[in-house]
Formats: C-alpha cells, structure tokens, sequence
C-alpha cells in the first residue's frame, strides 16, 4: 500500500491578482517561503488600476512580518520615509475636549500572578487622580516626543516594549515588489479580461489578460481590494455587513506638508460624524475623515478635513466607500482572498496590514496540495473569522463607551446594541477589572486597558488574591515604577534626532 503523502500532488504554480500592499506582502513572503521548493509564482496586476493605498499607520506585528521577509530596519525605514509608531493619541472621543493613549507597550508589571491594573485600581480607589499613562513607558515616551530602540537589559524599562511605523504604502509595495521580483516572481502588467472555472468542481483554471494571453494556476490568491474579483466577482462567496456596529461607511483622504517635526504617534480625533487620522511620515503627513454617509455627505467631509488640516494640502482629496465586515470566507475552493478583498474593518487601530499578515501566516501554516484538504480550508476560514470578529469588537468598544451626545451619530453609537461577545468582556471589566481574551486575538490585554481607561471606566472590585496587601505597600510599589518610567521616558533621544541619526530617507521632493 503507497503512502497517503504520495497521493497528494504538490501545488506548482501560484498567480497572485493584483498588486498594491496586500499582492506584494505575498509574494514577498511565498517567495521566500518558496526557496528550494518547485513553486512558480506570477503576479499580475494593471498599474492602470490603481490602489487604495493609504493604509499608512500599522501595529507591532509588521516588525516581525519585516524581519520575516528579510527586510532591514532601517534600510526601510529610509526607503518608505517612515517614522516611528508608538501608539495612538484618542482626541474627544470619551467626550468632548478629552484626551487618551493607546500605547503599543504593557503598563506596569504583573507581581504574584495578577495583572497589574488590580494594584493600579486599588491604588486609585485612594487617589482618584492617579494615571494609567504614568505606567507605560510607550506613553511617557510620547509625552517628550522621544523614541527609542528597545534594551536587551532586563532590568531596564527600555528592555521591552512593542513599537510599529508610519510609511508610504505605495514606497512600502515598491520595497516588497523590488524583493519579490530579484527572488523570481514573475511580473505582468495587464488588465484580466476573463476569469476561467473548471467544469469539474468550480475550481479556478486560468486568467485571461487583455493581450490575449492565458495564465493557469494551481493557487490562485484575490489581492483586488473591495470588488474581489476572484473570490466574489467569479465565485459568488459572500459577504457578512457589519454596518449595524460600525456606522462608517466612507472616508476622504488628503496628504499635506509637516508643519513640526513627525510625532511618534497617530492622532485620531473625534469629529461630528466619524473621526480623523493624522500620520506623520518624514516627509510628509497623511489625513484622513472618516464618515457616516448617513449623517454626512462626501462634500462636507472633504471641506471639514482641509479645513482640519495642519500643513498645506499636496495632493487631491481622495474619496472612498466601503462596507464594514467580513469575507464569509476567505478560502474558497483554490482561491484565497487578502487584504480588502477578504473584508475591512475602519483603520481606527490600524489593523489593515496586520490583517494581510495574519492570511499569509495562515496560508503558509496550511499550505494546501492539489487535495486542497476541506479540514485546512475551514480551519483556515474559522481562524479569519476568529480574529476579524475580535477586531470588530475591539474597534465597536470605542465607539460604544463614548459618553458624547452632542450629534447624532454619537447618539446612536452610545444607545446601539452590540455583539454578545463584546458586552460581556464590558461587564466582566466593570465588575471585576479581568481582561477577557479569546486566544488569539490581535490586541494584548494592554490595549483592552487603555480604551476602558480612556473612557472612564473604574471596575467595581479588584482581584481578592491582593486584599492582603497593605494601600501604603501598593502605593510605595506604583511609586517606584511611575519614577523609573518618567526618567526614562524624559531622558530618551527624541524621535525626530532618532531618525536623523539612524535612518533619515534621502532626499526627498515634496
């Protein structure tokens, strides 16, 4: 009797459909997946087309998807004029005229198996005024404009904490085409005219390009943004609308000059109907007005966010639509969909690229023979579900928890009804100040913390395995973190003389 494996043909050809961030992130990454293997991969695309393209901001992940594909630091960071990301400044989101972080970096530390916010709690429970922010060292590096690398000292808090970037998506595709291309991934600059199914089982066969030209594939990979033309367009997969939780359905984005230096961080502020992003790159910053249609039409947004921004505008206000939700599936027969083509979420916490990451490392753990066994397909799709949900419920907490009621569309987000699975980890919080996770999900329990902070949220009780700790011993503990964060955060090199040292784009043209 032969082996099972002998049955199960190995896959030979890849055809990655479109470009952009999401088409080349793959094929940098198979490309070097492929490496010894007989695999030939072809990606096409029509530079006629174009992109979206504005998916600037990132989270932590895309440090280890870089260090993944064998891209250096900082020869990326010159070569996308990126800076630095430490977290997210939140601006009249609680309610007006408020401010929050989201720092990439832990607060404090876990002492005798609990978490920390249950020391912090106590803590506040005698002084009202205490800080969340004094206990990160991603915040207080923000407060000074600082950045700096993290420390291989354990002892330092310089030792450990989490950080992405700011680039320019299209100078960021360049660098993963430039890669992809000097590993043998073969480029085609062409429209498709035809998508061609197996009469056998519905299976893709072939493209057909605009010159007539015919390419068959074993694999075929869906990185054509929203119209998903493979995975939708050709095979009818479906589509599960968000909008209900997540009213935005539009956004207009502009670039300007920098009027400062970049910040290491995003602005995001809360505007009528939706809010705005503010990125700084090194040379140039991006904006953005996200929106409800229903409250809000495109013309006054992009009058709303030129009047909005700092520098002067360099391009065309840019327009886009989009509906919130989720790909019913991301793998369909031999079709994968990533990027916009496998669903969108806002970029409120930019989790765009994140999301890309995430499809290939699922695809690369589960790569398929031409069996393409269904168990893999629907562990796959059940993952991609798993963490777009987990996202979705993350992004619906900032609009849910908001205490504004000065427009309508703050109005609904506050009475809305949200997903179970979301109201639980709410009420858990408010009672109990435990952090629920379901494993895995792309935001740390860290980041939970920071939005229920952010919006006022004080749990009723704390952790009992702390009730034998004295309030002076708590206090004397959060005392020496808060100044050992401080001085760090104070006496690190700033953000903009980083760069300058480290890893500055040449020169650039506005």
């Amino acid at each position: 009797m032969s082996h099972p494996s002998a049955q199960h043909t190995p896959i030979r050809k890849i055809v990655i459909v479109g470009g952009g961030t999401a088409g080349w992130m793959a094929a940098a990454s198979l490309s070097r997946f492929a490496q010894g293997r007989s695999l030939d991969i072809t990606l096409i695309e029509s530079t006629t087309i174009g992109t979206v393209g504005v998916g600037e901001a990132t989270i932590p992940s895309i440090v280890q998807f870089n260090n993944s594909v064998g891209l250096d630091e900082l020869e990326f960071i010159r070569a996308t004029r990126a800076s630095f990301k430490l977290g997210i400044q939140f601006e009249n989101w609680h309610k007006q005229g408020s401010q929050f972080f989201h720092p990439f970096a832990d607060y404090g530390i876990n002492f005798n198996g609990v978490e920390f916010q249950h020391y912090f709690y106590r803590l506040k429970k005698n002084n009202p005024t205490a800080d969340l922010h004094d206990y990160s060292i991603g915040t207080q590096l923000a407060k000074h404009n600082n950045f700096a690398q993290p420390q291989e000292n354990p002892n330092n808090p310089l030792a450990d904490f989490s950080y992405a970037y700011h680039f320019d998506a299209s100078l960021y595709a360049k660098v993963m085409r430039e890669l992809s291309i000097s590993r043998g991934v073969t480029h085609i600059d062409q429209k498709i005219e035809k998508v061609n199914l197996r009469n056998a089982d519905g299976f893709i066969e072939s493209v057909l390009l605009d010159n007539g030209e015919l390419i068959a594939g074993d694999l075929f990979i869906d990185c054509t943004g929203f119209k998903g033309l493979l995975i939708e367009e050709t095979l009818n997969t479906g589509y599960e609308d968000w909008q209900q939780w997540l009213l935005c359905d539009g956004a207009v984005a502009v670039q300007s000059l920098n009027t400062n230096e970049p910040t290491p961080y995003t602005r995001v502020t809360a505007l009528d109907a939706g809010w705005m992003w503010k990125i700084p790159l090194q040379h140039r910053t991006g904006n953005g007005y996200v929106f409800c249609s229903r409250f809000l039409d495109k013309a006054q947004a992009e009058e709303t966010l030129l009047q909005r921004i700092s520098g002067h505008p360099i391009t065309t206000p840019k327009p886009f639509a989009f509906k919130a939700g989720r790909r019913k599936k991301v793998w369909n027969k031999n079709c994968y969909a990533l990027g916009l083509a496998s669903g969108f979420i806002e970029p409120l916490e930019s989790t765009s690229i994140s999301l890309i990451q995430t499809g290939i490392t699922h695809l690369l753990t589960f790569f398929p023979d031409m069996s393409f066994d269904p168990a893999m397909i629907a562990e796959v799709n059940r993952r991609h579900q798993h963490e777009m949900e987990r996202i979705r419920d993350f992004i619906v907490l900032h609009y849910k928890l908001t205490q504004r009621t000065d427009t309508e569309f703050w109005r609904y987000c506050q009475a809305m009804e949200i997903p179970e699975s979301l109201a639980h980890k709410i009420e858990l919080f408010k009672s109990s100040g435990h952090i629920l996770q379901h494993e895995p999900e792309a935001f740390e329990r860290s980041s939970w913390l920071s939005i229920y902070h952010g919006f006022g949220i004080v749990p009723a009780r704390t952790d009992n395995r702390i009730d034998h700790f004295s309030d002076e011993t708590i206090a004397a503990q959060l005392a020496k973190i808060k100044q050992t964060l401080d001085q760090a955060g104070r006496s690190a090199t700033s953000h903009a003389e980083f760069i300058r040292r480290h890893c500055v784009a040449p020169d650039f043209e506005h």
